[in-house]
């Protein structure tokens, strides 16, 4: 996979779950064998996979929740992050 196609919709991975975590003031993403601390960007991304949203919706989605950030830069980061989640198999298209 080298490409994020701006059409493409993505989840996690089955049996994976994003979840706030308070204490830690961060998303982690659940696991069966433990757990990934998130930074901010990457809880920012992943809330916007629901099976549903295409890529192209995901940036736009945070191009308006972040529109003091460049429109070019949102995209760029999203496109990078998704593409680094599906090799590490955080997640999947459909």
């Amino acid at each position: 996979m080298d490409m994020i196609e701006s059409t493409s919709i993505y989840r996690l991975r089955p049996g994976w779950r994003l979840q706030w975590e308070e204490a830690q003031g961060r998303h982690v993403l659940l696991y069966p064998e433990g757990m990934v601390q998130l930074n901010d960007s990457a809880g920012a991304i992943l809330t916007q996979l629901d099976g549903q949203r295409d890529v192209a919706g995901v940036v736009a989605n945070l191009q308006a929740r972040f529109a003091d950030a460049p429109a070019a830069e949102i995209e760029r980061d999203v496109h990078e992050f998704l593409l680094d989640a599906a090799r590490q198999g955080w997640i999947r298209h459909d």
